[in-house]
């Protein structure tokens, strides 16, 4: 993984799980329905958490990463939501394409919201994403927007093909995909555990969990077991990407876009133009002492800014009607 400069975090550690706190361990006590569904040509794997029926909660996560990363954030909502978590195809335990596009992420999102129960609520599902999950979702708001109540975002800069394309171009050449690597041990692999992109974490409890269900074990050619990451390494040389400036403008649903305060990815340009170029009534939230994995940095505060936003709409919502 990326970002050599920062040391691998989990390596003092020697496989062992760093102390958490008691709402950390409290919260993973909530076991997830683990299931999967056909949707979009491939196999998602889903987590679930509170009765059918219930509003509709969806979590969607970042690049390289699995539904996993919202275990821990997940049951503070199960007791008024269902809430799923879902793996994109090429990660988690999601089935690998052959090429991967956002027609076909936003397929697997309209799959997962009927597969799992989320639009069978008495309101429309909220979805919230993280960093790379947003940029879908975005473009699910842009074309379907009408059957969610709303998306918000975290640390996902909305940049044009044309600011995309200068950022890359001022980037130092990156290594061509390769096969996945190999490790010997799971605690061998566990220490070449890395966030992308690379940043310090001081919830190392978060970033051990994490780190954990990243892996699978695997048949190396000799015959032995070993371990290796649960992502497709030739996604991103496989993706077609959208305008996601253009689909944020066009979004069809309410928006909050929230970004971490020192996150590396949200400098005041682009915090200018994701105010420039969302629709009229998006709120902006910046979150306080958090980098860009703002569901590591900040958990609870992204609980209660998630919870502080939907309960916005609702009231809004509660207005409309009430002058109906």
């Amino acid at each position: 993984m990326a970002g050599a400069s920062i040391p691998a975090p989990l390596v003092p550690f020697a496989g062992a799980k760093p102390p958490a706190p008691a709402w950390f361990s409290q919260a993973l006590s909530h076991e997830p329905e683990r299931a999967t569904h056909r949707g979009a040509g491939v196999t998602i794997e889903t987590l679930a958490w509170g009765e059918r029926g219930k509003p509709g909660l969806l979590m969607l996560h970042g690049g390289s990463a699995h539904a996993d990363w919202w275990s821990y954030l997940a049951p503070f909502f199960a007791g008024t939501h269902r809430v799923v978590a879902s793996s994109w195809s090429g990660m988690g335990g999601s089935d690998w394409r052959d090429a991967y596009s956002m027609d076909d992420l936003t397929a697997e999102m309209l799959s997962t919201l009927e597969a799992t129960g989320l639009d069978a609520g008495p309101v429309k599902p909220v979805v919230v994403s993280h960093s790379f999950g947003s940029f879908p979702a975005m473009a699910f708001a842009a074309r379907h927007g009408e059957r969610i109540g709303g998306l918000i975002t975290v640390d996902s800069p909305f940049l044009s093909n044309e600011m995309r394309a200068k950022r890359e171009a001022t980037r130092e050449p990156s290594k061509p995909p390769r096969e996945t690597l190999l490790y010997d041990t799971f605690e061998q692999a566990l220490g070449r555990f890395r966030l992308m992109p690379a940043q310090t974490a001081e919830n190392l409890y978060i970033v051990d969990y994490i780190a954990r269900h990243s892996l699978r074990e695997v048949k190396k050619a000799d015959g032995t077991s070993g371990w290796t990451w649960r992502f497709d390494p030739f996604m991103w040389s496989r993706l077609k990407r959208n305008d996601s400036a253009a689909d944020l403008a066009a979004a069809k649903c309410r928006l909050a876009i929230t970004w971490g305060a020192k996150s590396i990815l949200f400098p005041d340009p682009i915090k200018a133009f994701v105010r420039q170029a969302a629709p009229q009534g998006t709120q902006f939230i910046e979150i306080p002492e958090a980098q860009h994995h703002v569901l590591i940095d900040q958990p609870l505060a992204l609980v209660a800014l998630i919870r502080a936003v939907i309960a916005g709409w609702q009231a809004a919502d509660l207005g409309n009607q009430n002058n109906a």
